[in-house]
């Protein structure tokens, strides 16, 4: 199928199993070795899947599962030892779309994997797409075009525009988007919207003019 594989396991020996495997079958993983990397991998690129590990040090799975659904849908699987029932209602109430318990098959894992992906793409309507200001946004392949011409956003840029599509014409305060679109709740980095607004408006060309900068208030798409 070609799909582009976020495999996050800290286990290096088993890490590089998974992704042999997977490359074999004609994917394309990439590897993470422990949370903090699994997310700054999410925030520059886009995935059809993620494997994520649940027993980690430091950042552990179920924190990067949680920071992960505050801003992106991708298919989540964990990895996990523990077999605990709570421990699986857990995950499940985090965002996870399925489990996978150790000692796993690679058959397996790999099956499981695609079967979620193709049910994620399956569930892709025609009103899975907006439109604003010459600005096309297609949710489930997450991909922008502004006139015609694909504009390639990082993940909290495309969360940033696709807030702004759905709430087009109204004017959003930074707060409001932080906690949109991020999930961010605490004062002080509301400033990191501007920087995150200019860099969009760059990458979106004259199409970006449709964004409106609200004086004391905030932004606002008009469409």
């Amino acid at each position: 199928m070609d799909c582009k594989i976020l495999i996050v396991e800290d286990e290096a020996k088993l890490r590089e199993v998974l992704c042999d495997y997977f490359l074999s079958k004609g994917e394309r993983p990439v590897e993470a070795g422990d949370g903090l990397e699994a997310l700054e991998r999410l925030e520059e690129e886009a995935f059809d899947a993620v494997l994520l590990d649940i027993m980690m040090p430091g950042l552990d799975g179920l924190s990067v599962c949680r920071a992960v659904r505050r801003s992106n849908d991708v298919p989540i699987l964990f990895l996990t030892a523990l077999s605990d029932e709570e421990d699986k209602l857990l995950g499940y109430e985090l965002g996870a779309d399925d489990y996978v318990t150790k000692p796993f098959t690679l058959s397996v894992l790999y099956a499981k994997t695609m079967a979620l992906i193709r049910r994620n793409r399956r569930n892709v309507l025609a009103g899975d797409r907006m439109e604003a200001g010459g600005i096309t946004m297609e949710l489930a392949a997450q991909k922008v075009f502004a006139a015609g011409r694909e504009v390639v956003l990082t993940p909290k840029e495309f969360a940033l525009l696709r807030c702004l599509m759905e709430h087009k014409n109204m004017v959003l305060s930074r707060e409001q988007l932080l906690v949109k679109c991020w999930g961010y709740d605490y004062e002080g980095e509301s400033r990191a919207v501007d920087t995150q607004i200019k860099r969009l408006r760059e990458k979106l060309g004259e199409q970006a003019a449709c964004i409106k900068t609200v004086i004391k208030a905030g932004y606002r798409l008009e469409g």
